[in-house]
């Protein structure tokens, strides 16, 4: 990651990310700072972090608003020993217990930043807010949402996808984040029966986004 990603605030509040002595069971390594809220880059404008961090007041009273959580009791880190998987000697992340359709799973956490701090060799960014360009690295930083694989060549099609969040933060803010969730059951009822306990959770990651906004930067 660029040294811009250690300039960073956790939550919207000025401090910086720390190792914490609670970690998730099989977290794999120390170099990789395990996040209970979001690190923002110091680079973002404020307009940015507005556009993530609003008043309570404006969001529709029909949106859940959820409470920070963390490390996830109902998910395990496991390593990959199949050689046919093609994540074969890294880590996935695996149902400790049943999961209904459509229900929340974790939040996917990480670095908050715009095209000033782009890892562009990353493998765990995602799009956060794409009128300011706003993405959630979760390269060098993050939670157990780190270790999801994309479905391809594991299972026939993704058991999981994700979702925008909001957060309460408890000051009268709301905050934007990025959740997973077991995808739901469809009308038909038949798209998805949940994920069963020791099942590894799976989606289907797309780069288009940032791929296309690179092209734009170069362009």
């Amino acid at each position: 990651m660029p040294s811009s990603v250690r300039k960073s605030v956790q939550g919207g509040l000025p401090s910086k990310p720390s190792k914490t002595s609670c970690l998730p069971k099989d977290w794999p390594s120390k170099d990789i700072v395990y996040l209970r809220v979001p690190c923002y880059s110091k680079n973002l404008a404020k307009e940015a972090i507005n556009k993530l961090i609003v008043p309570k007041a404006d969001i529709a009273v029909t949106e859940e608003l959820r409470k920070p959580v963390g490390p996830y009791s109902h998910v395990r880190i496991t390593p990959i020993t199949d050689k046919a998987h093609p994540a074969y000697s890294q880590f996935g992340l695996f149902a400790s217990s049943p999961l209904a359709a459509g229900s929340f799973i974790l939040e996917y956490l990480g670095f908050i930043h715009d095209n000033t701090d782009l890892d562009e060799a990353s493998d765990y960014d995602l799009s956060l807010e794409r009128e300011f360009s706003i993405g959630v690295d979760a390269a060098s930083m993050g939670n157990e949402a780190r270790f999801i694989n994309d479905y391809r060549g594991v299972s026939d099609g993704p058991n999981a996808e994700f979702r925008d969040i909001f957060v309460d933060l408890g000051n009268g803010k709301v905050e934007k984040r990025m959740g997973v969730f077991v995808l739901g059951a469809g009308k038909s009822g038949k798209r998805s029966k949940g994920i069963t306990k020791g099942t590894e959770i799976v989606v289907s990651y797309g780069r288009g986004f940032w791929s296309e906004r690179k092209s734009s930067v170069e362009g």
